[in-house]
């Protein structure tokens, strides 16, 4: 099944988040035959992305969440399981970057749920708590856009989940 969009969709495109259909253009690319591309708008920072319409499953282009997988995702927050105890910074960090590349909205979380509980028995380093931003703020944005509310909203749930956020 070809996933598809049309102008004003908007769509998650792998570890830049959520952007906005803002044109499907037929464009000639290094010499070749004429390709229908989606033209997005990140939301979070205005990038523009060109993706092959062709190509959507490839790149990991897909729909926003639904409110039921939203239940899903604050289930995997509140999950505690974390295996990372004796695993070197670097090995996480690598682990933790190819679950945020996937785009799977459930990989991201379980990335965060991971930094948090991890924050709150050690100091995360640098990478890490980059790592954590990223999944924070592309988890908060899609969130928010999935059940139709301000990304405060879910802030204010995630501080109930992670206790170190409340502070």
């Amino acid at each position: 099944m070809q996933l598809t969009f049309k102008i004003g969709d908007k769509a998650v495109y792998p570890s830049h988040g959520v952007g906005e259909v803002t044109a499907i253009e037929n464009r000639e690319i290094a010499g070749q035959q004429q390709q229908s591309f989606y033209i997005l708008r990140i939301l979070d920072n205005g990038m523009m992305i060109m993706v092959p319409t062709n190509n959507v499953r490839l790149v990991g282009l897909r729909a926003v969440i639904n409110k039921e997988q939203v239940d899903k995702v604050f289930k995997v927050l509140r999950e505690r399981v974390l295996n990372a105890g004796t695993t070197t910074w670097n090995r996480r960090f690598r682990e933790y970057m190819e679950k945020i590349n996937t785009g799977s909205v459930f990989e991201v979380a379980a990335v965060l749920r991971d930094l948090y509980v991890l924050k709150g028995g050690k100091d995360l380093s640098f990478c890490e708590r980059k790592l954590l931003d990223t999944a924070h703020g592309l988890l908060v944005n899609e969130l928010a856009i999935a059940k139709n509310c301000g990304e405060a909203d879910i802030e204010r749930e995630l501080a109930g989940i992670f206790p170190c956020l409340a502070h």
